[in-house]
């Protein structure tokens, strides 16, 4: 699996809006046959900020994530709403693991 993580700081006119802004992009890599998930969420310290947590099931399913329509036309309009270049984790992982430390029991 390819775990990425991905801070993208939203310049504040724009961050309240931002999951709209973003609403296609995510739907349609939330579609691709090799996502596993694609999934936003806002940072309790900075509202300005958005982490994009996403992963697909191999090499393959990746390449086809960035060879797609809506992955150039994110990488094209998207940036316009950012105040710098986002952050990024890229890694390949066999899966989820437990967190043992806070085991339900």
């Amino acid at each position: 699996m390819i775990f990425i993580t991905a801070k993208f700081p939203v310049k504040p006119e724009h961050a309240d809006n931002w999951p709209e802004i973003a609403r296609e992009f995510t739907d349609r890599t939330n579609a691709e046959e090799g996502c596993l998930f694609f999934e936003w969420a806002r940072s309790l310290e900075d509202p300005n900020t958005y982490v994009l947590i996403e992963a697909f099931r191999d090499d393959d399913a990746g390449g086809e994530h960035v060879r797609s329509e809506h992955f150039r036309k994110a990488t094209a309009e998207l940036p316009a709403y950012l105040a710098r270049t986002p952050d990024i984790v890229n890694v390949k992982v066999d899966g989820w693991s437990r967190l043992g430390e806070m085991a339900v029991k």
